[in-house]
């Protein structure tokens, strides 16, 4: 994008008025083409936390549409928005009416609790006209370190960028953060343990999409003197009390699972591990259970309901506004759903990264028996926020939803999914994950606070 003073020119040839951060964030989405990833320092920077020189080329290669050049911006206004709906539900969960409730609906291990919050909530955002809508809470959100480098390397094309990307992001200072965050998890449950080894667990690890983040986590977690192995679910043993891997004891299990209650026979060691509090699980079965579970949604875009919980008039109104509303499909509402089924998106109950999801206007009879059969929630159709891009010469508008990383109730990284579909997708030329931009607050945050660390 080119300035022009304080106004900029659009790819249509006209001129569009720059007034409030809203409006500046509005049009760098729609007409900023020329800030992208400066690949040299991201190169650099990515193989020298993935500790092997010449990883970056084959990770591009095997990882096409990972990560996106372009960033994505998003207005002050905005984020104390999305901040604001967080905040309302922070104080919706803390209600002993709302946890009997929701708990209620988990499997007996999503109703244990052994102390820890939760690490990298992911709070995903349509921003719209009328303010942003949270579309779900997940509670394994990756991304947050990929997205980091990537901010990190963001060159800057012109004044307007500039009082987005207020200097650059010093991945250093960032990692503590994130590294304070692990050693507070562990305190709540353990309080005076040292953290000593984490093990970063998914399934088939190696295999997942999001498999070069994990090793990012284990060179920080090494970095900062704490050892770190990345496993899969079924290379654990529980013996004395203590769970090991790889024969040496965890303190900690950083769980990228989506199988969030452990209910395979894959987790059975880690399912025991956790009823006897072995070790600390963060994000917890308890944490997807009160957070995740897509039935939640029904009570948060429920004002009636809320009011009954004992929730005050100020955040029933701000949820009431910020979440899509949401019902659970039944046979009873069945035929009512069906005949507005295009103003609706279906989700499960216990769905992940999108799987399972149906827009109702690509419903067929055949697949809608099966949503009636299972556990689905119908949501609100909120169209997703769109960023316009020249890949290839060509200029593409990409669906975008934009990701809060929160812990203990706090916003800590602003990220963002490009894609082209009907859901977010790893498919799309110029999407993947993106850097996310945001104005510096007047009183002033330092270098960070750029990519969304707003404590």
């Amino acid at each position: 994008m080119h300035s022009d003073g304080n106004r900029q020119r659009d790819d249509a040839g006209g001129r569009t008025d720059v007034g409030p951060a809203g409006q500046v964030a509005d049009v760098l989405n729609r007409s900023c083409h020329c800030i992208n990833v400066d690949t040299d320092v991201l190169r650099q920077t990515l193989e020298t936390h993935l500790g092997k020189a010449g990883a970056y080329t084959p990770l591009l290669e095997a990882h096409p549409h990972l990560l996106a050049e372009s960033p994505v911006f998003v207005s002050r206004d905005q984020l104390d928005q999305m901040t604001e709906i967080i905040e309302s539900i922070e104080s919706v969960l803390a209600l002993k009416a709302y946890q009997d409730l929701v708990l209620d609906w988990a499997p007996e291990i999503g109703r244990q609790s052994h102390g820890s919050r939760g690490v990298f909530f992911g709070y995903d955002f349509h921003l719209m006209n009328d303010g942003p809508k949270l579309i779900e809470i997940n509670t394994n959100a990756g991304g947050a370190l990929l997205v980091l480098h990537l901010a990190s390397a963001q060159q800057a094309c012109c004044p307007e960028v500039e009082n987005f990307i207020v200097g650059s992001v010093n991945l250093a200072i960032l990692e503590q953060e994130l590294i304070a965050m692990f050693r507070a998890e562990l305190q709540l449950q353990f309080p005076g343990r040292e953290l000593s080894r984490v093990a970063i667990v998914d399934e088939d690890p190696t295999e997942q999409f999001l498999s070069p983040e994990f090793v990012l986590f284990k060179q920080m977690f090494e970095h900062h003197g704490v050892d770190a192995t990345i496993v899969g679910p079924d290379q654990f043993a529980l013996r004395h009390g203590k769970l090991f891997a790889n024969g040496q004891t965890i303190d900690l299990v950083y769980n990228r699972l989506t199988d969030f209650y452990l209910q395979s026979a894959a987790c059975a060691v880690l399912r025991e591990a956790y009823r006897d509090d072995a070790a600390v699980f963060t994000p917890s079965p308890y944490a997807h259970a009160l957070y995740a579970n897509k039935r939640n949604l029904t009570v948060f875009s429920d004002a009636d309901l809320l009011a009954h919980l004992g929730i005050d008039a100020n955040v029933a109104e701000v949820l009431s506004a910020g979440v899509p509303s949401t019902v659970m499909v039944s046979k009873d509402n069945a035929d009512s759903l069906w005949a507005k089924r295009r103003r609706l998106f279906f989700k499960p109950v216990w769905g992940f990264g999108s799987k399972g999801t149906y827009r109702g206007s690509k419903l067929t009879r055949r697949t809608w028996q099966s949503i009636i059969d299972s556990n689905y929630v119908a949501q609100e159709l909120v169209p997703p926020s769109e960023r316009l891009l020249i890949v290839d010469g060509d200029r593409r508008t990409l669906k975008l939803d934009v990701r809060c990383y929160v812990y203990d109730g706090a916003v800590q990284l602003l990220g963002a999914r490009m894609y082209r579909g009907q859901t977010t997708n790893f498919r799309t030329d110029g999407g993947g994950l993106a850097a996310v931009f945001t104005a510096p607050m007047t009183t002033g945050l330092g270098v960070s606070r750029a990519v969304g660390f707003t404590k």
